[in-house]
């Protein structure tokens, strides 16, 4: 049994630390007690996720556990056994929209007090998080963070079979383990991890202490998961990492995404795709293989943040403007089809408004044809926390609004340049909008609404754009018969 005196909490001066020790790729770690082999029989279970492909995937792999140790999955948190809520912590909204949830399913707890109620994710490895948790929300039977998912059989069981809280929480710069179950939530795409973690500690960002240090899977474990997903009929992987492009430097010495994308691609599987790129590590090599290859798709999602020099700087992010700049023409140069997204913050600290408008000029410069704009959240423990918050809401929203006009302004005019092009589609199903329209998306990566006779959830299928908005754009399939 887990009792007070056992908890393992959250330490973020331990997680931010980063030595030399080689990671351990563990084959081995992930067991099931004897008496949690049948502990779901006749249980159901709900997972909610909140935040990035990273906690998909790691949903996957709970999901995955939680179904072998015999629950069966609902998608209504009434009827459930287990509720877990795999949590996000980029953002306070993000943290606020799950202490909410956990307020409106303390009547479910109070109904049944033999529910288990489990947080885990980036919000577990929050000190602060968790000492709320442990004070305001007594009823939160299970708290684990991100380096224990394996750990899933046995502190479920400890919290299912006492009566204590059951806190266990790592801090460390973590190791890769392998062969986890997954319950994959696709048919047709599907998420790849290629490393985890982060060593880039941009000032913002609580990231590199939720997710600890940047650790690569190896090439052949990733590219055997690609050929396995092909035979199994799937059509598009993902690769999966906080900076993709820093992958292999710790297992091998030196970046190996550009021959990691080139081996993933010659398994011949449909779609490739890869998220999220660090324009410090992006390389020439990397730009070069994406040009070669049919099957790895011409959408790349290039954070800038920010686009004056001196913000960056003050963000941590090691590049220049000019930098961004330089790279963004190389890809464009070796890729004209290429289609790009970025991520922009709006009133960091000290920013002023001629450095606002750097940023508007960088918009203007690069034409993305999507941005994820944000206003600038404080972060617990992280060094812009610790920075005077001294530009004013108003201020910031006022900013954010005209952010997004031009972003918005940009992605339409991009769009329309599609209208009369035939694009191919990966058919996700049904629009959600109404049934009688189809929707996918193409090769690059835009939402395609279209109609069509007898498609299938999965068909790669032609479609001649006919109209353009600012977010997808509506089409017909082409039939060659």
């Amino acid at each position: 049994m887990n009792t007070k005196k056992e908890w393992v909490l959250p330490n973020l001066k331990e997680a931010q630390k980063r030595t030399k020790q080689q990671v351990l790729i563990q084959r081995a770690l992930f067991e099931v007690p004897e008496a949690a082999r049948n502990c779901g029989l006749n249980k159901k279970f709900y997972l909610r996720t909140y935040g990035c492909q990273a906690n998909e995937r790691d949903g996957e792999t709970m999901a995955g556990i939680l179904v072998q140790l015999g629950f069966t999955q609902t998608e209504d948190e009434e009827e459930a056994d287990v509720i877990i809520l795999n949590t996000c912590a980029v953002r306070k909204n993000a943290e606020d929209k799950v202490l909410g949830e956990l307020g409106q399913l303390k009547r479910l707890k109070v109904e049944n007090p033999n529910l288990i109620l489990g947080l885990c994710g980036c919000m577990a490895q929050e000190e602060e998080i968790v000492k709320l948790l442990l004070e305001k929300y007594r009823y939160v039977d299970l708290i684990f963070g991100t380096h224990n998912i394996h750990r899933l059989p046995s502190l479920l069981l400890q919290a299912m079979s006492g009566k204590e809280r059951v806190v266990e929480v790592y801090s460390k710069e973590g190791d890769v383990v392998e062969n986890l179950p997954t319950k994959r939530f696709g048919k047709i795409k599907a998420w790849v991890n290629i490393m985890y973690g982060c060593d880039k500690f941009c000032t913002y960002c609580i990231v590199p202490y939720t997710r600890g240090k940047e650790r690569s899977r190896t090439i052949e474990d990733i590219v055997q998961e690609v050929e396995e997903l092909k035979e199994q009929g799937f059509k598009e992987v993902t690769l999966l990492g906080q900076n993709v492009n820093a992958y292999g430097k710790d297992l091998y010495g030196e970046r190996k995404f550009a021959e990691l994308m080139r081996k993933v691609a010659l398994t011949g599987i449909e779609r490739v795709r890869f998220t999220t790129s660090h324009p410090w590590d992006f390389t020439e090599e990397m730009v070069d293989v994406i040009a070669e290859y049919d099957n790895i798709m011409p959408f790349i999602h290039l954070p800038v943040q920010s686009g004056n020099t001196e913000m960056l700087k003050i963000m941590g992010r090691r590049y220049t403007s000019e930098d961004y700049k330089k790279l963004f023409d190389y890809i464009v140069k070796k890729i004209p089809n290429c289609v790009f997204s970025t991520d922009i913050i709006v009133g960091f600290p000290n920013e002023t408004e001629e450095q606002f408008e750097d940023t508007l000029k960088m918009v203007d410069y690069c034409k993305y044809d999507n941005a994820y704009t944000f206003i600038y959240s404080p972060r617990e423990g992280t060094p812009a926390a610790k920075m005077e918050d001294n530009v004013p809401f108003e201020v910031k929203q006022r900013r954010l609004q005209i952010l997004n006009e031009k972003v918005a302004g940009y992605a339409h005019e991009r769009n329309e340049k599609y209208i009369g092009k035939i694009l191919k589609v990966l058919v996700d199903g049904p629009s959600k909008k109404n049934d009688q329209v189809y929707s996918g998306y193409s090769e690059e990566n835009k939402l395609v609404n279209f109609t069509a006779d007898h498609v299938e959830c999965g068909d790669i299928v032609e479609v001649e754009i006919t109209e353009a908005r600012s977010w997808t754009l509506n089409g017909k399939k082409i039939d060659r018969n």
